[in-house]
């Protein structure tokens, strides 16, 4: 959690010019969507599922868990669900894990509010999608890929005909804080890599087209108070769930959330928001992911525009009246 501590220090750095992006394949036609979460711990995988719901680009096929306690985390997703009327979306429990930390909102999902009675395997439900929709659905993974390493072993066929995969994931350069003389911090493990450090390097090197957004470009993305009292004020009944989620969380120790999940939703729906270019990453034996020279094997954005981001998750959970 080192990672998200320091996130609170650092300055919005600045735009570089990118690759091209996912888009709809026609004016209109909402992308097909998996989001692989992790939620349950730290608070940004609720902040973006927030943002999936209210993206009408995007055509949620389903959300499945991962790691740790994969069915406690699946009820968090059930009651979220439930409360914002999208009981219509499927909801998998990937394949559990040792925990690497305590669940700080798991009474959300305990209550028994929505929660469903079994949950399909994350594994065969996300191959099964792929299947019927081959080449049409972009897998949105926030959290660390267990569910990702077993479907490359369990059919790699399948898993190639994705259309792409979208990852928050990684720590490609050093950081500079907004602050003083202190030096730019270097790139660690990442939690979402070193969470099932086989299964990233896999994902890497599925030949599946990537699109990146490591910390380099998400850990100044810091949700400020102002902005969560607008947010929270709401009154909705997603903006509510956040409300109860981010108290959980931050009796557990939190503060301010950052956002780092939510910029793989935002980017699906305005990719000028994280613009990319093309790198090849390998992922070490150590969790770190490092470019090397070689042919490209991801589209990564390295710097977002932390105050464009924030206008536009704002106008999707707290709009205009």
């Amino acid at each position: 959690m080192l990672i998200k501590t320091v996130a609170l220090t650092l300055l919005a750095i600045p735009l570089t010019l990118a690759a091209a992006a996912p888009h709809a394949e026609a004016a209109g036609t909402p992308q097909k969507v998996i989001i692989d979460t992790d939620i349950g711990d730290d608070i940004d995988d609720a902040f973006a599922v927030a943002l999936a719901l209210r993206s009408p680009e995007l055509q949620i096929l389903g959300i499945s868990t991962d790691s740790g306690d994969t069915e406690a985390r699946a009820r968090i997703v059930d009651r979220i669900l439930g409360e914002a009327a999208r009981q219509d979306i499927p909801v998998a429990a990937g394949i559990p894990t040792p925990p690497a930390m305590g669940l700080s909102q798991l009474r959300y999902g305990n209550n028994g509010h929505f929660a469903r009675s079994t949950h399909p395997g994350a594994v065969d439900f996300i191959s099964e999608q792929i299947r019927r929709y081959p080449g049409e659905i972009t897998l949105i993974t926030i959290g660390p890929v267990p569910n990702i390493g077993a479907l490359v072993d369990q059919d790699p066929e399948t898993f190639r005909k994705l259309k792409r995969v979208v990852v928050m994931g990684g720590w490609i350069e050093a950081v500079k804080p907004d602050y003083g003389n202190v030096p730019a911090l270097k790139p660690e493990p990442e939690w979402n890599i070193k969470g099932d450090i086989a299964a990233a390097q896999k994902l890497f090197r599925s030949d599946v087209p990537l699109y990146v957004m490591p910390i380099d470009s998400t850990i100044h993305l810091a949700l400020d108070e102002v902005n969560r009292t607008i947010l929270f004020a709401q009154a909705t009944p997603l903006t509510d769930s956040l409300t109860l989620l981010y108290h959980l969380w931050a009796g557990a120790g939190g503060v301010t959330p950052v956002l780092f999940d939510a910029m793989t939703i935002a980017y699906m729906t305005d990719a000028t928001l994280c613009p990319m270019q093309s790198m090849r990453i390998e992922v070490d034996d150590k969790g770190l992911t490092r470019a090397v020279s070689g042919k490209p094997n991801a589209q990564v954005c390295l710097h977002s525009d932390k105050d464009a981001f924030m206008r536009f998750y704002m106008r999707r959970l707290a709009p205009p009246q």
